[in-house]
């Protein structure tokens, strides 16, 4: 007979509140000192961009596993699988596959190509001005879109842990974590960024390993029998099958096509992911950085597979739904569940730098995006010198973070690996398409460029604004409104596919051909690497 714990009492939570604090409080002393160290070395945009190139493949695969694992992964995920059992677990397949597609297409042939930005390798052969702004105003829209499911996580989170169920405090949670994220950023820039992400990483995974151990030791190291309990628990043995979310109607099954297409093509999109690989010195370092990653984010996934049944089967659909935050409590109950305010402190600690780093990582990139591709390339024309592009760098990790906090407070309460599930199909259709043409058609055009850019980005946007996302159902971010005229919670299947037309429509139609030469240096560049060292460092 297996002993079970008893049932999450939620209100008892609130007699940890200064342990938590205590708790997230060290966690900021330490890594703020870790930034303070970190940004002496900060003299050149590269240094500020790209960490000055100092990091190995493994170090950079850490942070990249930092970066990729956030709020919705841990968060989101396992709150997804606690509640929607098979269907949740589809996001992390999809997460980690999509690794598959950043490899084989994109890591190496990027590093080779570009120096800070993704606009760097797309403006590569193509004409400059009109690609970095369409590149600049795609990356910003896609890191705002992440920034709302970090600072709804944050929000989840902290009003779980404090008790805050009304609107007013958990966005004055929200507020707290964008000026700390602020900080962050502005002191440190990359390799500060960097350094938190690697410790969270590290942290992260160790505390979901010893939460998976803990649940499968309660059921004697059984899968069957922890599926088993949560089958029990929740009365229900859909849980364990495909369809309980996405399989009641033939719209529900398009919207997680529809999903899975925006995971596993967005990664290999996503800007912030995209940009660290510039701070490795080779591109054999940026492949063994994929390579690194792609070992942790896997263990960490099936990670999620046990932490979402073990809080289904210990905690309980209904006390998740009912506690404040929502689906995104699932992980923290759990721990609270298992160890107590101890454990519940240092997952909830963990869980918070999660956030804070990969909030540091995305303002950084937008910030990156807006100073070297904009003001440095479109605005000075090139002639701005480093110093002036990162003190523009840092005004605008001001004005995205005063931006960030503002989305947040109104997408609080969504899951938040849904949120994410957005910003991959807006990357995936602004970016992608892009991407993979500069990379491997001889013939596209600047025409095609921009075409693919700014049709797959206004398509995701319109399609998410008309979608029951933002009204029309009692999750959507306005409720009492119903404006849904697209049908599907996650624009993908539409908008992927016709960025990728547009890109191919454009180039076609365009009289003007781009210069030879330039597309065969880069080819051989992206290829082989041969001035690729010469063209970043100088």
């Amino acid at each position: 007979m297996i002993a079970i714990p008893a049932a999450v009492d939620v209100a008892a939570l609130k007699d940890t509140t200064l342990l938590n604090m205590g708790i997230f409080g060290l966690f900021v002393a330490v890594t703020m000192v870790i930034v303070f160290r970190a940004s002496r070395n900060n003299k050149t945009a590269a240094d500020y961009y790209a960490a000055g190139r100092s990091f190995t493949g493994s170090q950079n695969g850490t942070a990249i596993a930092g970066d990729y694992l956030s709020a919705a992964s841990f968060l989101g995920i396992t709150g997804a699988i606690a509640i929607n059992g098979y269907d949740g677990f589809m996001y992390s397949i999809g997460f980690l596959v999509a690794w598959l597609v950043a490899l084989l297409l994109v890591a190496e042939l990027l590093r080779n190509t570009g120096k800070f930005t993704m606009a760097d390798v797309l403006s590569f052969r193509l004409k400059q001005r009109p690609v970095r702004i369409a590149a600049a105003i795609s990356t910003l829209a896609v890191c705002f879109f992440y920034l709302l499911a970090q600072m709804a996580g944050a929000g989840s989170l902290i009003s779980l842990l404090l008790g805050i169920s009304d609107w007013g405090g958990q966005a004055l949670v929200i507020i707290v974590v964008g000026a700390l994220m602020i900080m962050y950023v502005l002191i440190g820039g990359m390799k500060g960024t960097t350094w938190v992400q690697i410790i969270k990483a590290m942290l992260l995974i160790a505390g979901a390993a010893v939460m998976t151990l803990w649940v499968l030791a309660i059921y004697g190291f059984n899968l069957s029998a922890l599926l088993g309990g949560a089958v029990e628990t929740a009365n229900n043995p859909a849980v364990l099958n495909p369809g309980l979310q996405y399989g009641k109607t033939e719209t529900s099954k398009l919207d997680f096509m529809s999903l899975g297409l925006a995971l596993v093509l967005g990664t290999a999109a996503l800007p912030h992911v995209l940009m660290r690989f510039y701070t490795v010195p080779t591109a054999k370092e940026a492949r063994k950085s994929v390579v690194w990653s792609i070992w942790l984010i896997g263990l960490f996934y099936l990670f999620t597979l046990v932490l979402g049944y073990g809080a289904a089967a210990l905690v309980g659909a209904d006390t998740i739904k009912s506690a404040p935050g929502g689906v995104n409590a699932a992980a923290p109950l759990l721990a609270f569940h298992l160890g107590g305010p101890l454990l519940l402190g240092f997952i909830s600690a963990v869980a918070f730098a999660t956030i804070l780093a990969v909030v540091a990582g995305l303002t950084i990139t937008a910030a990156a995006s807006f100073a070297h591709d904009i003001y440095a390339n479109v605005i000075a024309k090139g002639k701005a010198d480093a110093a002036t592009e990162v003190r523009v760098a840092r005004r605008t990790v001001v004005v995205i973070g005063i931006l960030a906090i503002l989305g947040g407070i109104f997408a609080n309460g969504q899951n938040v690996a849904f949120l994410v599930a957005l910003a991959f199909a807006v990357a995936a259709s602004a970016n992608l398409p892009t991407i993979i043409y500069s990379l491997f058609w001889r013939k596209f055009t600047t025409q095609g460029a921009v075409w693919s850019m700014y049709g797959g980005l206004a398509s995701a946007i319109l399609l998410i604004v008309f979608s029951p996302v933002v009204s029309g159902a009692k999750t959507s971010m306005i409720p009492g409104a119903n404006f849904a005229l697209f049908p599907l919670s996650n624009p993908g299947i539409v908008s992927i596919p016709l960025a990728f037309l547009l890109g191919w429509l454009g180039t076609t139609l365009d009289k003007r051909r781009e210069d030879p030469a330039k597309q065969a240096e880069m080819e051989v560049r992206s290829l082989t690497g041969i001035g690729a060292e010469k063209a970043v460092d100088h």
